[in-house]
């Protein structure tokens, strides 16, 4: 970067348009790089209006600069400087207080804002509402906030461009859940990830496509979703879950690792590819209406340890293989664990296997295998699935915390390397 001409035939930067420049650096938004570029020439400094986005890591100020306030009057000159900024992201932490005056000076070109507040932050605000300035930024098409509370609806008016909210970490109340996303009407992607929330959350979004709803605790929390255009719904922590509109659901997943699945009301579900069932207690009904809503299913994960409807842990009723395949025509990929695997190798399973009988697309199948009991059976099932399935590439039998506590393991351990060997093309045993 020499400023003279060199005689040499060389160009130095200042031979470099300044559109180029200027698209060069607006590629830069950590402000540790901001900021040392900055300092190397006016000409590279008057390139800092035009930059796009602005990132403040966790790491952007010491501890000393943070606590005297420093961090905020920095953080303030930067947004300043900053006239079209679009993307404002803040990772470091900085005063609740300072927030409005730097939403409210770039509220016109503001599309993205992300914040991350700690709850010692939050709980120092002097007004409850102190999301309530989010509001100045009326042009907000994405909001991403971690470590916020919102237990009470906080007063953003109607933000019509916005497309994406993401909250994380946070403490709800379900009527400030339902507030809040009322007045964000257009959303097509919606994060609820990490929230401590109990009752039911209503969720009403016309235009919403994704949806993830990630709620902790063992508490009995239900769902009412209506969104009529969502093609990706991912809900963990429900006890009761209904969805009205769900004909463009492509991908679906449902667990709960506390506590009981009781209900699932998703209607038809035609174009379903991929459904993932996960939990440690499931309602056989639930169960069995979610398998009868995804016919059409490709891609399905059955990962449920126990059934039943009260607090004794029930094992999975007997499945017909027949049936099960049946119904389900275009499965291709099959992830089975443990219970459900059982479930399909009890004695009546296989009663109805003719030499008619095809599984037409299945291609992969992972079967977790866990208790050495009905080993007859287990292989009897294995042997089925890959004697009729037409199109099957691989079978992966992972066999895992299985109780070595009697012969009964080995002798079915043997037997599963001795059905590995015959088909050594399409099974292997992890």
């Amino acid at each position: 970067m020499e400023c003279g001409g060199g005689g040499g035939g060389g160009t130095d930067m200042n031979s470099v348009p300044d559109g180029v420049v200027q698209h060069v650096l607006s590629m830069l938004s950590n402000v540790r790089d901001v900021a040392a570029c900055a300092c190397v020439c006016r000409r590279w400094r008057e390139c800092v209006p035009y930059l796009p986005a602005l990132f403040f890591p966790r790491n952007a100020f010491d501890t000393v600069a943070a606590a005297g306030g420093a961090a905020d009057d920095a953080i303030g000159r930067m947004v300043t400087s900053v006239e079209r900024l679009r993307e404002l992201v803040i990772y470091c932490p900085f005063s609740m207080a300072r927030l409005p005056d730097w939403l409210a000076m770039r509220s016109t070109s503001l599309r993205v804002l992300e914040l991350r507040m700690d709850a010692a932050a939050a709980e120092k605000a002097e007004d409850g509402g102190y999301l309530d300035c989010i509001g100045l930024a009326r042009s907000l098409e994405e909001i991403r906030l971690w470590g916020v509370s919102l237990t009470s609806a906080p007063a953003w008016g109607r933000l019509d461009q916005l497309r994406v909210l993401e909250i994380v970490g946070a403490p709800l109340e379900d009527s400030a859940v339902k507030d809040a996303i009322a007045a964000c009407p257009n959303l097509t992607d919606l994060s609820l990830l990490g929230c401590d929330c109990s009752g039911a959350v209503s969720i009403e979004l016309a235009l919403l496509e994704r949806c993830r709803l990630d709620f902790l605790g063992a508490g009995n929390c239900s769902l009412s979703l209506v969104a009529p255009r969502v093609e990706s719904l991912e809900v963990q922590g429900f006890t009761w879950i209904t969805l009205r509109g769900g004909h463009c659901l492509r991908r679906l997943s449902i667990a709960k690792s506390t506590g009981r699945v009781y209900k699932v009301d998703i209607g038809k579900l035609p174009d379903l590819e991929h459904l993932s069932l996960r939990g440690v207690q499931w309602s056989w009904t639930a169960v069995t209406s979610v398998l009868q809503c995804a016919r059409d299913v490709k891609h399905l994960v059955m990962k449920i340890e126990f059934c039943g409807d009260f607090d004794a842990l029930q094992p999975f009723p007997e499945v017909e293989l027949v049936e099960f395949f049946n119904s389900h025509p275009n499965l291709c990929r099959f992830e089975i664990h443990g219970a459900m695997f059982a479930a399909l190798c009890q004695k009546n399973s296989l009663k109805n296997l003719d030499s008619r009988f095809s599984i037409p697309c299945l291609e992969e199948v992972l079967i977790t295998v866990r208790s050495p009991l009905n080993a007859e059976q287990k292989l009897n099932t294995l042997e089925s699935l890959v004697k009729y399935s037409v199109r099957l590439r691989t079978m992966v039998i992972r066999i895992s915390q299985m109780k070595n506590c009697h012969d009964a393991a080995d002798d079915f351990f043997e037997e599963i390397c001795k059905f590995k060997y015959m088909n050594c093309k399409k099974v292997r045993v992890e």
